[in-house]
């Protein structure tokens, strides 16, 4: 359970002042004496729940105030329930290593078959959009169900140089906040607007991102930073590492897609350097920021080193669990449960002990 306004659980230490009032008050209370023929008479005119009725009035007043305190501090609850529509965003590395020829026929075009297998899977209530990043990030395919237009999407990739996991991260979210009104748009640095007040811990969005990287990340902005956004906004992030730790030579008809097409240049798109790719590619896979990433956003990381794992992994992503994750404020409960009792010791108080 979390609180809406914490800053009001300060009022519980109310509870412990009103206990330390009440047994001071009860032992400055002077004993008084009177005169009995016999002990027995005594004992049989004292119920046996004198101390009962002495002290329950007072706790049951005090635990009402006590629930009346927690139901100012708002207090919510996570409920999950079935999500009717569901948004998937595939975010797909296209730097040049992606060219890398130790996935046959080339670690991209495994990539493509593995998306455009999954994209045939799912059902009309999903819609699927397609990210591509390299130094930065562009949205390839606005979220649709439309699966020849995710699949022409798929095979459109081309090439780019450098990294930019950030930036693919950040992309997905407006993708998914041009389609679902209560997610954000994600903010740039330095940021043109307040941050959106992020989503209580364990609610999420009916909306995911599957990021697939062969690399680490290079340019755009940091990693963990995109992920933290995504976190704010319950989205989460599920990373896939592809790729062989040793690598391989760069395709030549796959590398030379990038020749030319840095941003700024002549054609736009996404940029590379020099053909072939070079001995300046990055090859090894960020495992640490990619679990950081999946357990930031409560998601999951996958390792996929051949094409066989790469489709294993798809095929057992968790898009038939997804549900909306809603948060349900609980205060009528507290203030209910606060009055009944706080009334019950009001109550009971007079009924034993009648004022004169």
């Amino acid at each position: 359970m979390q609180f809406l306004w914490p800053g009001f659980l300060a009022l519980l230490l109310i509870v412990p002042a009103m206990i330390g009032i009440y047994v001071w008050t009860l032992r400055r209370r002077r004993p008084s004496g009177v005169r009995y023929s016999s002990l027995s008479l005594v004992r049989t005119a004292q119920p046996g729940s004198s101390r009962l009725r002495r002290h329950l009035p007072f706790a049951l007043f005090v635990v009402g105030l006590a629930s009346l305190a927690v139901a100012l501090s708002r207090p919510v609850t996570i409920v999950s329930v079935p999500a009717g529509q569901t948004t998937i965003i595939l975010a797909i590395d296209v730097s040049g290593s992606m060219c890398s020829t130790d996935i046959q026929p080339t670690r991209l075009q495994a990539a493509e078959d593995a998306a455009s297998s999954f994209i045939q899977r799912q059902g009309s209530t999903t819609q699927i959009g397609i990210v591509a990043f390299a130094g930065f990030a562009e949205l390839v395919q606005s979220p649709t169900n439309d699966q020849e237009l995710l699949l022409d999407a798929v095979r459109s990739l081309a090439t780019g140089r450098r990294t930019a996991i950030g930036s693919g991260m950040l992309a997905s979210i407006d993708a998914i906040a041009g389609i679902d009104p209560t997610v954000a748009r994600s903010q740039t640095d330095p940021p043109t607007g307040p941050d959106p007040s992020p989503v209580p811990k364990g609610a999420y969005a009916p909306d995911i991102v599957v990021l697939l990287t062969d690399g680490a990340n290079n340019a755009g902005p940091a990693p963990i930073d995109a992920a933290k956004q995504a976190a704010d906004r319950g989205v989460r992030v599920y990373t896939i590492g592809f790729g062989s730790a040793d690598g391989g030579a760069i395709d030549p008809v796959c590398g030379p897609q990038f020749v030319g097409r840095e941003p700024g240049a002549f054609g736009g798109g996404f940029g590379g350097g020099g053909a072939g790719g070079g001995p300046g590619f990055r090859r090894g896979i960020d495992e640490a920021t990619l679990k950081q990433v999946a357990d930031m956003t409560g998601a999951t990381y996958y390792p996929a080193e051949s094409a066989g794992d790469l489709q294993n992994v798809f095929s057992n992503l968790p898009t038939s669990l997804i549900t909306k994750h809603e948060v349900m404020e609980v205060s009528v409960a507290f203030v209910a449960v606060g009055f009944l009792l706080a009334m019950l010791g009001v109550f009971l108080a007079q009924l034993w002990r009648p004022l004169p």
